[in-house]
């Protein structure tokens, strides 16, 4: 069976029930009742409801952690700041700091720069 969007297929069952509570209330059509196409709606309708705040949980996890990470890198730019000033762990030509994914200050390629063009 080919794959509707959910949002088409609310659209959809709700036009049903609305059309056959108001055209034909008391009959059953391939097997079932009004009745019972409303509480498979309603089941629709309650995982529908989840998974809104389920979304609206997540958006929210979403937000703590990138607040979280903010304030992770503000700590690490202080560390780094520290271990740059700290002489006894080799400052910013130490071991610690190549570890912590640096390049040492010895290891550093000079910078080139390049003469003005002459007008």
């Amino acid at each position: 069976m080919a794959r509707v969007a959910p949002g088409a297929i609310q659209e959809r069952y709700k036009r049903f029930i609305q059309a056959w509570e108001m055209l034909a209330p008391s009959k059953s059509f391939g097997g079932y009742e009004i009745a019972q196409l409303k509480a498979m709606a309603g089941l629709s309708d309650g995982d529908r409801d989840d998974i809104a705040d389920l979304d609206t949980q997540m958006a929210g996890k979403i937000q703590s952690r990138d607040n979280n990470d903010d304030t992770v890198l503000e700590a690490l730019e202080l560390i780094v700041n520290g271990v740059r000033a700290d002489k006894s762990v080799g400052g910013s030509d130490g071991a610690l700091y190549k570890e912590m994914g640096y390049v040492p200050k010895s290891q550093r390629k000079p910078q080139v720069r390049k003469p003005k063009p002459s007008p």
